[in-house]
């Protein structure tokens, strides 16, 4: 049975990194290169929005919010699709997930359970006086 494996979330300060992984278990080569590759996340209480895809042709598109900041790519020989996600905003935080919808079979969808990602602000320095 197919299985979409995320990993790579965590808490990160505003300004830094991370780098999501999405790994395709029980998936045949041909499919998942046949694939369009996705990005998606979600805040509790809103609606889950598109990041970042990826067609069968390795085109990529970012959502307006992430472009310049975060990259889609792929490994087919490892059947991984990754996020990579630089100067991170606290706005960002989210569960991501990812989604492969294979191209040309009557396979449907594919989604993997969510990695959440944190990202806390830098602060503000407080000058307490007597």
């Amino acid at each position: 049975q197919v299985r979409l494996v995320e990993s790579g979330g965590g808490s990160v300060q505003a300004g830094g990194s991370l780098r999501l992984s999405c790994k395709a278990s029980q998936m045949i080569l041909s499919v998942f290169s046949s694939s369009t590759k996705e990005w998606y996340r979600q805040v509790p209480g809103k609606e889950r929005e598109l990041v970042a895809s990826m067609s069968v042709d390795g085109i990529t598109t970012y959502a307006d919010f992430v472009k310049g900041r975060f990259a889609i790519s792929k490994d087919n020989t490892r059947k991984m699709v990754y996020l990579r996600m630089d100067s991170l905003k606290p706005e960002d935080t989210a569960v991501y997930s990812c989604r492969l919808e294979p191209r040309g079979y009557s396979l449907g969808e594919y989604w993997g359970q969510g990695t959440q990602v944190t990202v806390w602000g830098q602060g503000t320095e407080v000058t307490v006086s007597a």
